[in-house]
């Protein structure tokens, strides 16, 4: 069943990192779920390698760094990777050794091992434009092996069903990933409540969806990320609330603050970054949430009456 979107339902570490796919409070899914699917790729391995590290909020940062750039990582000294992460080189020789390396020589080198250079396309002719989406393909293949394993999405999408109202939160940039997300998932779900403008008022919303019924809040969190991102989710925690979050990386700021985090790749070779993992990521969501709520064909059905009476769309 189609509506303006064309969209169908037909689908049937520790405290201080969340360095996984999923971190959920009711212990549906273990490390050997996290991992699974994921390993195939550079970010992916990357991910492998830092679970189960207690790192630092600096060290957190340069595995965000790292996991971006998976690929190059490897060939990156400890000075240049200092520099990508935005953190002093001794940092990075601190962060080695957490990992259990003698220093950050010994981490590259394993590192060319288990990520051994692919063949890469011939992107000897391609201008910058042409880079920055093969860029985005690249992140749209990681995403999919992402999802290899189909459970934290699934059990994303029964939350996010359950969840009466459910409040959407966006802020900045990934301001437009929520209202998208918001805009669809309300031709389904009977109360969604879009939260995309921060200041004040944005934890006088969260308490108002609380009193409503509200048990989950979706997030979306794209860099740079902004304090008041990760001020709100770990207000809605407080309030009671379980936090699904999409966001670049699984070591992204918000990780700390989020029951459940999705992580989807931003493009990072133009001027600003570009989102579309993170953008394809929510409708698979959407998709998720469909299959929890049983009235949702009927609702599209509903819609598309509705529609065609009103003559709301041209042909």
């Amino acid at each position: 069943m189609s509506v303006d979107g064309n969209m169908s339902v037909n689908m049937g570490m520790d405290s201080d990192m969340d360095t996984s796919m999923e971190t959920g409070r009711d212990g549906e899914a273990g490390a050997d779920d996290r991992s699974a699917g994921v390993t195939d790729s550079p970010a992916g391995r990357l991910q492998t390698l830092f679970e189960g590290h207690r790192l630092t909020p600096t060290q957190r940062r340069i595995a965000h760094s790292m996991v971006r750039r998976a690929a190059d990582v490897p060939f990156l000294s400890s000075v240049e990777l200092a520099e990508l992460a935005g953190v002093s080189q001794p940092s990075v020789t601190r962060f080695a050794v957490a990992l259990g390396f003698d220093g950050y020589p010994a981490l590259r080198k394993h590192l060319r091992e288990v990520t051994p250079a692919e063949p890469a396309a011939d992107t000897g002719s391609y201008n910058e434009y042409q880079q920055a989406v093969e860029a985005e393909i690249e992140n749209l293949r990681h995403l999919a092996s992402v999802l290899a394993d189909p459970r934290p999405v699934e059990r994303a999408g029964r939350l996010l069903a359950a969840s009466r109202p459910l409040p959407v939160l966006g802020l900045r940039a990934a301001a437009s990933q929520a209202y998208g997300f918001a805009y669809f998932a309300a031709k389904v779900h009977p109360d969604v409540r879009l939260l995309h403008e921060g200041g004040t008022m944005v934890h006088d919303r969260i308490d108002s969806a609380v009193r409503a019924g509200a048990t989950t809040l979706l997030c979306f969190a794209l860099p740079r990320h902004p304090r008041e991102v990760v001020d709100t989710l770990a207000y809605a925690k407080e309030a009671g609330l379980t936090v699904v979050t999409v966001a670049d990386s699984a070591f992204a700021p918000v990780a700390k603050v989020s029951d459940l985090l999705l992580p989807a790749a931003v493009g990072t070779g133009l001027a600003f970054d570009t989102a579309c993992a993170p953008m394809l990521l929510g409708r698979v969501l959407l998709e998720a949430m469909c299959d929890g709520l049983p009235q949702a064909q009927a609702r599209l059905e509903e819609f598309d009456a509705r529609a065609a009476a009103r003559g709301l769309f041209v042909e």
